[in-house]
């Protein structure tokens, strides 16, 4: 799309403004399968970007070179010495670098409007082999990050479970965790059908919901705390006894 206005956090950022800001929309893990390289794919939003430039990242307040940004065009890459709004560049990176990350020269701007969605598919992970846990953990992670499934991890029990919103994202997850990562799982059906977000402008209601509440909470990867309903009419009778609390089947990232 052509570069147009941005909506952004504290102010909205225009194409002709003169520092350079961008989002990062995408996360691809494994392109050279060889390396396990991580590329962010991030959209310039305003001002000309050069390589070699520090920018600022969002959330962790942290600043990074950016020595080896890349442009693609179909199945192939190079070096790209400059960028402009509406342009989009591919960032190498080792997981700093995170769907919904902004970057900026030195302003404090986050762009909106990225969101996670509730899935519509929930299932538990079987690892074949145990002592491929840790390698597991990153491979769902790794994946999580791309967009192409949702990861929680229950309060209680050790079991991994993937969301995701149709069948065949199941299967490229299976596809992809065998291929690039080495590890043999299956899925097996969860005793859930829907998840939502919680949160709450009372502390104290909040903390009372999640200690009765255990064996139906989980956390996503960034640790916020989500309910897995076990049929649509316990997620209305939740909803009911419970005010004060959100639930919302989407989460800015």
């Amino acid at each position: 799309p052509a570069p147009t206005t941005q909506p952004a956090e504290p102010k909205e950022v225009e194409p002709s403004d003169s520092k350079v800001t961008g989002f990062v929309f995408k996360v691809q893990a494994n392109m050279d399968p060889k390396h396990r390289d991580r590329i962010a794919f991030m959209r310039i939003c305003s001002g000309r970007f050069k390589r070699g430039m520090k920018l600022h990242q969002m959330g962790t307040g942290k600043s990074m070179s950016i020595h080896n940004p890349i442009m693609f065009f179909a199945q192939n890459r190079e070096l790209a010495e400059e960028a402009w709004p509406g342009d989009i560049i591919g960032i190498p990176n080792h997981g700093t670098l995170r769907v919904g990350d902004s970057l900026t020269e030195g302003e404090n701007i986050r762009f909106s409007g990225i969101p996670s969605f509730a899935p519509e598919i929930l299932q538990r992970v079987r690892l074949d082999d145990p002592l491929k846990a840790k390698h597991l953990s990153k491979a769902l992670e790794s994946l999580a990050e791309e967009g192409v499934t949702q990861v929680f991890r229950p309060i209680i029990g050790a079991s991994y479970i993937v969301g995701v919103v149709g069948q065949l994202q199941l299967e490229v997850l299976l596809a992809r965790i065998e291929q690039e990562y080495g590890i043999n799982v299956g899925f097996e059906a969860a005793p859930f059908v829907t998840a939502r977000w919680v949160t709450s402008d009372d502390a104290a209601a909040m903390k009372h919901f999640l200690d009765r509440n255990k064996g139906s909470l989980a956390d996503d990867r960034d640790g916020c705390p989500v309910y897995m309903a076990r049929n649509h009419w316990d997620m209305g009778r939740i909803q009911e006894d419970n005010p004060k609390l959100n639930f919302t089947a989407t989460r800015e990232r």
